[in-house]
């Protein structure tokens, strides 16, 4: 909640401040969080490495104070390249922390209850969010200086109150000597989930998956404008609509994903949901307003549903399939798809969705359909390659893996 909702309303801000106070043109602004992202993909996972071998509680503290030093740069840049530094320093310490806090949850809690804890967090998070961007937009409606100035000093100051209430969670003892390796991964080796390669493919396939972030963001304002005859303020009715589903119905959504067998159920179904939905969202085009309107929010149902699906799936198989001494390694890898698909999915949306028209719809739906059946396989090629989590209803190969 201290980090969502300081999040919220920078990321309704952010982009309006760099523009009109700090002066930058937008296509500069854009290269600036590109390569800031990338480089916070690639430091991601060293520094979840980092979490491991020196202690995750540490780590995310350190980490959460250079997230809020970094927040506060902004307050002062005036330039392209400070922006630029400032943003490589933000994209790398929070690629860090998010590894750094999932590493600390694996410690905390029993493998059992991590998704039904990720799920109240993803509620809240949402929570806080949906606050931040009431913040922010009060802030975009005064339009000063001034206003901008105190969304990035409160989203600063909600990265110190984490440092402070991660110090009051118990320490987890660091990594010590190296638990069994998976088959083929050199666990001497100091990135050893690069070369791990059924993870490397589990991590692959949910990238393809997280293609619907971007959705409700870009892609579907974009076919409201352009292919639809539905009012523009659908576009903050199915925001609002996605939200307030997750806040309320994540945690139950959650509550049968216990082990990798229930957790590939759950993204195999979301696959299927995910389908259903770009079908739904097809047929708004050519439809009268009204019709527009109910079939829109048809397909918004049907997309936070296979959404909410596909996250308890995905948290639960990032911490299953990871090595007990690597949670923070592999963590920061499987965080790499968040940034891909927030790269690459406003480019593959426009391609499908608006250029292509309405035969895009089913083919953005079979590609995820095709990501979410593949990961039964991958998961099996997964688990047959590392022990078996106790207590976890494991996906059993037909063959160990050798």
């Amino acid at each position: 909640m201290s980090n969502s909702v300081g999040d919220g309303a920078y990321y309704v801000t952010s982009a309006l401040y760099f523009t009109d106070v700090v002066g930058l043109a937008p296509a500069r602004v854009g290269l600036g969080l590109t390569v800031a992202w990338a480089v916070g993909s690639l430091v991601g996972v060293p520094l979840g490495r980092l979490a491991d071998r020196r202690g995750p509680r540490g780590t995310a503290v350190l980490l959460a104070l250079a997230t809020g030093l970094a927040v506060a740069s902004f307050l002062v840049v005036r330039g392209f390249v400070p922006f630029v530094l400032a943003a490589c320093a933000y994209a790398a310490a929070q690629s860090g922390l998010a590894a750094a806090r999932q590493a600390l949850l694996a410690g905390l809690v029993s493998p059992k209850e991590r998704t039904g804890l990720l799920a109240h967090l993803q509620s809240t998070l949402n929570a806080g969010l949906a606050v931040g961007a009431g913040l922010g937009g009060l802030a975009l409606h005064a339009g000063t200086r001034a206003a901008y100035l105190w969304v990035f000093a409160l989203d600063a100051v909600g990265f110190l109150l984490c440092a402070v209430v991660l110090l009051r969670l118990p320490s987890v003892t660091p990594a010590g000597s190296p638990a069994e390796s998976p088959a083929g991964v050199d666990r001497g080796h100091g990135l050893g989930v690069l070369r791990d390669r059924p993870y490397a493919l589990v991590t692959l396939l949910n990238t393809v998956l997280l293609l619907r972030m971007p959705l409700l963001s870009l892609g579907v304002p974009l076919w409201i404008a352009e292919r639809t005859e539905a009012p523009a303020w659908m576009v903050s009715a199915l925001f609002l609509l996605n939200t307030g589903a997750v806040m309320v119905f994540q945690v139950r959504m959650a509550r049968g994903v216990t082990g990798t067998a229930s957790a590939t159920r759950a993204v195999r179904r979301s696959g299927l949901v995910m389908l259903a939905s770009c079908a739904v969202f097809a047929l708004s085009a050519g439809a009268s307003p009204l019709m527009a309107v109910g079939v829109l929010a048809a397909g918004a149902v049907l997309q936070v549903i296979a959404e909410m699906q596909q996250s308890a799936g995905s948290w639960q198989l990032s911490f299953d399939l990871a090595p007990a001494d690597r949670v923070g390694e592999y963590q920061g890898f499987f965080g790499i798809g968040v940034t891909v698909a927030r790269t690459a999915g406003p480019l593959v949306l426009t391609a499908l969705i608006v250029g292509w028209g309405t035969p895009g719809w089913p083919v953005l739906g079979g590609l995820m359909l095709a990501a979410s059946y593949g990961m039964g396989p991958a998961v099996r090629w997964a688990a047959g390659s590392r022990p078996a989590a106790p207590g976890a209803d494991q996906v059993r190969p037909p063959v160990p893996v050798n």
